[in-house]
């Protein structure tokens, strides 16, 4: 598929041709594009009747993508129960994928590689990391794998149910295959576990971010700060996007150093009166940290579709409100010093006094 922007309806939110899609997974620069994969059913509308692939699309704008075969498929006696979230790396031009893989309940670590960016092969090795540590548990996914300190580093997500603590857990290798356990790099209190790490450089610094699940809603956790002999310290936390139909946001970095974030706007609420109901993923935002305030903007490929104002949002004495069909409004009361609306058919991203905080919405 080929979705290009028109003047008249831009298509700015990636969505495959057929078939259910939701977290963004391994989002790469590779070869002269931004590879984007993501969670998908490709035969069914709907998810759970079918295991997960990684659906793939490539682009060079972040205007018109192009869709590819699946990257990896449910074929493996390791990962029959599903292809789970992950991220990618680029190492002496090849393209490796951390993926979690899924057999009858266990959660574990594996691997596939390319040289051109299309076609995959899986590690004769995996899984690469077999099971959780004690400070862990079964809830042990989402590998967040990147180049930190001298060493390649893995972020993996779980939590401590006997503690109720959301954690990250941190690995370390030479080879991005042979991993050590070093610890806890993170954890949250009152939570169940943590989902969809993301762990990259962002100037001199580094950007940590995660999904954190509480006992009721999650929140986006994303912090900047420093990293050295496996511990990072947060310097600047903010929750940035607040949803509240975003999830699972991963953020990486593109070839000029901007750290990007691209989020999953679920469909799944909308289950029984639309024809599809298989979401979308949002438009790039650069993450920046300044002054201490981390902000999150419209990359500068989409920043032209930003406007101050659309008839679906409603200015209010002391905010905004957007009516949502068949659900509650989003509703934000605060200060307004500047506000930028990206529409798109009926996805709505608003970004508040300069991306300080992200509010997405189907309509």
């Amino acid at each position: 598929m080929d979705s290009a922007t028109g003047a008249g309806d831009p298509r700015l939110h990636y969505r495959p041709a057929r078939g259910w899609m939701n977290d963004p997974n391994g989002l790469v620069w590779f070869k002269g594009y931004y590879h984007v994969f993501y969670q998908h059913a490709p035969h069914y509308e709907t998810p759970w009747h079918e295991s997960m692939h990684w659906g793939h699309a490539r682009t060079k704008d972040f205007l018109r993508y192009e869709e590819l075969p699946p990257a990896l498929a449910p074929d493996a006696p390791y990962d029959r129960d599903g292809c789970w979230s992950g991220t990618a790396i680029v190492r002496d031009g090849v393209l490796w994928l951390f993926y979690a893989c899924v057999r009858e309940g266990t959660q574990a670590v594996a691997v596939a590689r390319s040289r051109d960016g299309i076609h995959f092969e899986k590690y004769e090795g995996n899984p690469v990391i077999a099971s959780y540590p004690p400070e862990g548990s079964p809830d042990f996914r989402d590998p967040a794998v990147c180049f930190a300190d001298g060493k390649y580093r893995c972020v993996m997500a779980s939590g401590n149910r006997e503690r109720h603590t959301a954690v990250l857990l941190l690995y370390e290798s030479d080879d991005l295959l042979c991993w050590r356990y070093q610890g806890v790099l993170r954890e949250w209190e009152n939570a169940k576990f943590a989902e969809c790490p993301s762990f990259v450089r962002l100037g001199d610094e580094y950007l940590l971010a995660a999904s954190v699940c509480r006992e009721e809603g999650h929140r986006f956790s994303v912090a900047v700060g420093s990293f050295a002999n496996g511990r990072f310290t947060a310097r600047a936390e903010a929750e940035v996007d607040k949803g509240p139909d975003q999830y699972a946001g991963q953020v990486f970095s593109a070839p000029d150093g901007r750290a990007l974030l691209l989020s999953w706007i679920p469909g799944w609420q909308y289950a029984g009166y639309r024809q599809r109901d298989i979401g979308c993923l949002s438009v790039p935002r650069e993450i920046t940290c300044e002054d201490g305030v981390i902000r999150g903007r419209p990359a500068r490929e989409v920043r032209r579709f930003c406007r101050e104002s659309d008839p679906a949002l409603l200015r209010t004495d002391g905010g905004f409100l957007i009516p949502r069909g068949g659900r509650e409004a989003v509703q934000y009361r605060g200060e307004i010093r500047e506000l930028g609306i990206i529409r798109d058919g009926d996805v709505m991203e608003v970004f508040v006094n300069g991306g300080e905080e992200i509010y997405t919405a189907l309509l």
